[in-house]
C-alpha cells in the first residue's frame, strides 16, 4: 500500500469515528430556534372599587401596576364594598351591598361580568378564601355564610353564623374559616368557626374572659395555619385563636376604637390602625407573647405592608369644616420609625364618603414593591406612591358617575371604596 493511499484510508477513518461518535448512533446537532415571545401585557394588578351612588352600579377599575394605567374597567353591582381575588388572580369576586348580589369576572377584561344573587336582604360586607374552587360571602343582613362555586358562579351552600357578620378569614391551609360577627343594638357579637371540608359549624369560639367579644369586626390568618387574631372594636383587643381547637390563648390591647388590621408574612406581624387613638400597633405574632410596640399617628386609617420588609404605610386623613385632607405616612419596619410623609389631596367632604369606615382610605401594596395605592373616597382618585422613591406619582380618576355634569361639563368621578393588590 502506497504512502499515499495510507494517508487516504486513514483520512477515510477518521471521518467515520467522528460520523459514528465512536460506535453511538449519531446525533445531529440541533440549535434551538427561540419563537417569538407573546405580549407579556402586565405581571402585577390592583383592583379598585368604585361606588356610583345609591341607585346605580358602581364600577371595579383593574390597575396596570407596570404602566400605572386603567387597564380595564368592569360595572358590577349596587354598592360594591369588597372583592377577593381567586384562582391565582385570574377572577375577581365583588360583594355588592345593596343588590344583594356577587360579580365575577376576570380582572384583565371588562366582560363578561357574571351576577351570583343572594337571599334578599344578604346585605353583603366582605367576601374571602384561600381555595381555588369556592369563595365566601358574610352576609350582614341576614347572619350567614355563602360558599359560592368559582367554577359555576352559584351559591352551594348557606351557613347559619352569628348577629352581624362582617368578615371572614380562613387559614392557608383551608381547614378553617372564621367569621366575625359584629354583633347589633346592644347585642355582643361573636366569632363563628365553620369547617371548609364539609361546612359544618363548630362551636362559638369562647372569648378570654379578659378581653370578652364586644364587636369583633375583622381577622387574619397567620401563614403557618396555626393561629388567627380578630380585633374587637368595642373592648380594644388583639385576640390570639389556636385554630386546632378554637381556643383564644393570648390578647393584646390596642385601644378601644382600632377597627383595622393586617397580617405581615414576612416579619410575621400584626399590624392594627386605631382612628379614635390616632395610633399604630405592631404586634409580633410569632410567639404568643404578641409584643407590642406603637406609634402615634394622628386620625390612622389603613395600612399596607410593603413584600419586601422594608416599609410600612398607613393612610390618614383630617377633616376640618367642609374640608378633607389626606396623607401616607411611611414607616421604617425596623423601628416604625417615620421616614417621610406623602400627602395626598385636600378637598371637600363628600356626601358618599361622611363616615371613616374600613372602605375609606383602603390602602394596598403592589406584589412586586413598586406601588402602594390608596382608594382616596372623597378626591374620587386613585392615589399611586412609588415606592423607589416614596413620592406621588399620579391621582388616578376615578371612572364617572351617574351624578350631573359639573361645572366643567363633565359628571363627578365616582368614589373609590377599596383596593386590593394582586398575585
Amino acid at each position: 500500500m502506497t504512502v499515499g493511499r495510507m494517508v487516504r484510508v486513514a483520512a477515510i477513518c477518521v471521518l467515520v469515528a467522528i460520523w459514528t461518535g465512536c460506535g453511538d448512533y449519531f446525533r445531529p446537532v440541533a440549535f434551538p430556534v427561540v419563537p417569538s415571545q407573546p405580549n407579556p401585557g402586565f405581571s402585577h394588578v390592583a383592583v379598585v372599587l368604585t361606588t356610583n351612588g345609591t341607585n346605580n352600579p358602581g364600577a371595579s377599575v383593574t390597575i396596570d401596576v407596570s404602566g400605572d394605567s386603567n387597564d380595564s374597567q368592569a360595572t358590577v353591582g349596587l354598592m360594591p364594598v369588597h372583592a377577593a381575588l381567586v384562582e391565582v388572580g385570574t377572577k375577581v369576586f365583588v360583594a355588592n351591598r345593596l343588590d344583594d348580589t356577587v360579580s365575577s369576572f376576570a380582572p384583565t377584561s371588562p366582560t363578561p361580568v357574571t351576577t351570583i344573587s343572594l337571599p334578599a336582604g344578604s346585605a353583603p360586607a366582605f367576601i374571602g378564601t384561600t381555595e381555588f374552587l369556592t369563595a365566601y360571602v358574610a352576609n350582614s343582613g341576614n347572619n350567614t355564610v355563602s360558599a359560592v362555586s368559582t367554577v359555576n358562579n352559584v351559591v352551594t351552600n348557606t351557613i347559619q353564623v352569628g348577629l352581624n357578620p362582617v368578615s371572614l378569614a380562613e387559614t392557608p391551609n383551608a381547614l378553617k374559616l372564621y367569621v366575625t360577627n359584629a354583633g347589633s343594638g346592644g347585642v355582643p357579637g361573636s366569632v363563628s368557626s365553620i369547617n371548609p371540608t364539609d361546612l359544618s359549624l363548630n362551636p362559638p369560639v369562647v372569648a378570654s374572659p379578659a378581653a370578652p367579644w364586644t364587636s369583633p369586626i375583622l381577622a387574619v390568618a397567620r401563614n403557618d395555619s396555626q393561629r388567627v387574631y380578630v380585633l374587637d372594636q368595642g373592648s380594644g383587643f388583639v385576640s390570639a385563636v389556636n385554630a386546632t381547637n378554637d381556643a383564644v390563648v393570648a390578647t393584646a390591647s390596642v385601644g378601644i376604637g382600632a377597627n383595622y388590621l393586617i397580617y405581615d408574612v414576612v416579619l410575621n406581624r400584626v399590624y392594627v390602625t386605631n382612628p379614635v387613638a390616632g395610633t399604630l400597633t405592631s404586634l409580633d405574632v410569632s410567639t404568643d407573647a404578641l409584643t407590642a410596640s406603637t406609634v402615634a399617628i394622628p386620625n390612622a386609617i389603613a395600612v399596607a405592608a410593603l413584600g419586601d420588609g422594608t416599609r410600612v404605610y398607613v393612610s390618614s386623613a383630617t377633616v376640618s369644616g367642609k374640608s378633607v385632607s389626606s396623607k401616607v405616612t411611611v414607616l421604617k419596619s425596623t423601628d416604625l420609625s417615620v421616614k417621610t410623609t406623602v400627602p395626598l389631596t385636600a378637598v371637600p367632604v363628600s356626601s358618599a364618603c361622611v363616615e371613616q369606615t374600613l372602605s375609606d382610605l383602603s390602602i394596598a401594596a403592589a406584589a412586586d414593591f413598586s406601588r402602594v395605592y390608596v382608594a382616596n373616597c372623597d378626591a374620587g382618585n386613585i392615589s399611586i406612591i412609588q415606592t423607589s422613591n416614596d413620592t406621588l406619582a399620579l391621582n388616578m380618576p376615578a371612572p364617572l358617575s351617574a351624578q350631573p355634569p359639573g361645572s366643567n361639563g363633565s359628571p363627578p368621578p365616582q368614589n373609590p371604596v377599596f383596593v386590593l393588590a394582586g398575585p
